[in-house]
This record gives structure tokens, sequence and C-alpha cells, in this order.
């Protein structure tokens, strides 16, 4: 049945790949070899999946499961690339639990705490220096620095939601970047 070898199929991808784009080889060839679908086909979906949001390898899943058996097919195979990342959480997951008052386990989530915190900080500061640089005074882009401020004062002093601040953030820089461009 169909549905069965789907789930079997995106099973096997999701426990031998890593995610992302290591998994499309292995879609390529489990759609071929069952013959699902061409590599025409198989590119078509990993361009559609890379566009769409969320992580690649389950996107390719569900339209991979589509494609090849319809709406079933779409949940066989959602389902199969899940099981193996599913499976892993619900163990870590026992394992923190059983080991929540362990002295070693509470050192070592102490010492983690700091490098998440130093690996956030420096993504902050990397996005920061993209963002935030420009061709005017001084090398920096004012105007993304006013839309910054602007939106940490609606998000922190008006509770505005976070997608009402993504449109005026971005009205704001559709009006500055026509009225004076970086």
């Amino acid at each position: 049945m169909i549905y069965i070898e789907l789930f079997i199929s995106f099973f096997l991808i999701g426990i031998t790949s890593f995610g992302g784009m290591s998994m499309i080889p292995l879609i390529h060839e489990q759609m071929l070899s069952h013959g699902w679908m061409t590599a025409q086909e198989v590119a078509d979906i990993v361009a559609i999946a890379e566009m769409t949001p969320g992580p690649l390898g389950l996107n390719c899943a569900t339209f991979a499961g589509t494609t090849a058996g319809g709406a079933l097919g779409a949940f066989a195979a959602t389902f199969g690339v899940l099981v193996p990342t599913l499976t892993i959480t619900i163990a870590a997951a026992v394992f923190l639990k059983k080991f929540k008052e362990s002295t070693i386990m509470g050192h070592a989530l102490h010492g983690i705490r700091p490098v998440c915190i130093g690996m956030i900080g420096a993504i902050v500061v990397q996005q920061a220096m993209i963002n935030y640089s420009g061709s005017l005074l001084f090398g920096i882009s004012w105007q993304a620095i006013l839309i910054g401020l602007v939106s940490l004062y609606l998000l922190l002093k008006r509770h505005f939601s976070i997608p009402m601040t993504i449109l005026t953030a971005a009205a704001l820089g559709l009006i500055f970047c026509s009225v004076a461009p970086v």
C-alpha cells in the first residue's frame, strides 16, 4: 500500500539524514526508485519547499506525499519524517526528567545557559551589523536604527502585537527608503 511505503520511505529519510539540504538526495532517490515522481518533479518540489515557511525536509515530505498519494500520502510522509525527531525528543524529555535532581545534570545545564546566551548575543550583534549598516553618516543607517527603536517602543510601551509591529516597521522602511534611500 502506497501510504505505508511513503511512511517507511520518509521514516528512513528522517532517521538517516540531519534535516535541511541533506534530505534532498534521499528524497530524490526514494521518489525515483518508487516511481512516484520524475527528477523534474522532485526538483520542483524542492524549489517549492525552499520558498515555503518551515523546515525543508518537512515541506518536501508533505509536498512529495501529496503528489504521490494525495492528502493521506501527505500525512503518511509527514508523519514518517517526524517520527524519528519526535522519538528522540520524547526520549530526551524522559531522560531530563529522570535526571532532573542530579547534581551533575544541574551543573551541566548551569554551564550550558551562558553558552546559549552568548550564542544568541553573537547572532544579535551579527544581525545588527548587517541590518544597521548603511552608506550614510559614519556607515550607519540611521533610518534602520530609528525603525528599530520605534518597533521596540511599540512592543514594550504601547503593547502592539508582533504582526502589527512588523507591518509598522515595514511601512516605515518603505517611507524612509523612498524619501532617503540608504
